[in-house]
């Protein structure tokens, strides 16, 4: 997964845009002889589909970002793909006026990497249970995530994130979750385990 240029996002000419639109078009060809090559079924094992959000970011195109994401839910029907995908479909969603979707993509977004929004906000958010080790999330978003609050378009989504994230009920689920984490780790395989598995991935998702 590359590092996102994020001085790509604030000022680009005319050429670079033009750039980034002909890579746009690179990968849905791709994309196209994937699904051709595989009778009529979607494989793409190189994962091309996580990249298009970014570049609709990076030439701030959000119409034709939410059109992708649209496509990508009917053809990719539960996947919700890794933290930086979901973050960044939160915020196409976001600048789309599509408020409670992008709502739903930050709690899926946050439980998928609870480290991205402590770099994102640029402050440690929550106080994670000594007993789960998140060592992996936490390099991962050293590694791979470079978008900033302070970064043009991204100032207002942070704002609001800062609401969201404020509110008893995300507050509640992110206790209720890590409840769940925990029991999991010593809950033999049965019905009330199950049942916790089945509610941690209602909050996982982001709707409940």
């Amino acid at each position: 997964m590359p590092a996102i240029a994020i001085e790509a996002i604030i000022v680009m000419t005319e050429k670079q845009i033009e750039r980034v639109k002909l890579k746009i078009e690179k990968l849905k060809k791709a994309l196209a002889a994937d699904k051709k090559y595989w009778g009529g079924y979607y494989h793409d094992a190189q994962g091309i589909r996580y990249a298009l959000p970014e570049l609709y970011i990076k030439i701030e195109d959000y119409k034709n970002g939410l059109r992708y994401l649209n496509w990508f839910n009917k053809n990719f029907p539960g996947d919700t793909g890794h933290a930086l995908f979901l973050f960044e479909s939160a915020f196409i969603l976001f600048k789309s006026k599509k408020v409670a979707d992008a709502e739903a993509k930050i709690f899926s977004t946050y439980f998928s990497n609870i480290h991205l929004f402590d770099k994102f906000l640029e402050k440690e958010l929550f106080k994670i249970p000594k007993d789960v080790d998140t060592s992996w999330e936490r390099e991962s978003v050293e590694k791979y995530f470079n978008y900033s609050r302070h970064t043009g378009e991204f100032e207002e989504f942070a704002i609001w994130i800062e609401i969201l994230f404020a509110r008893p009920r995300f507050l509640d689920m992110i206790n209720e979750f890590f409840q769940i984490e925990l029991i999991l780790e010593k809950e033999p395989v049965g019905k009330r385990r199950s049942a916790l598995i089945e509610r941690r991935s209602q909050i996982e998702s982001g709707y409940f």
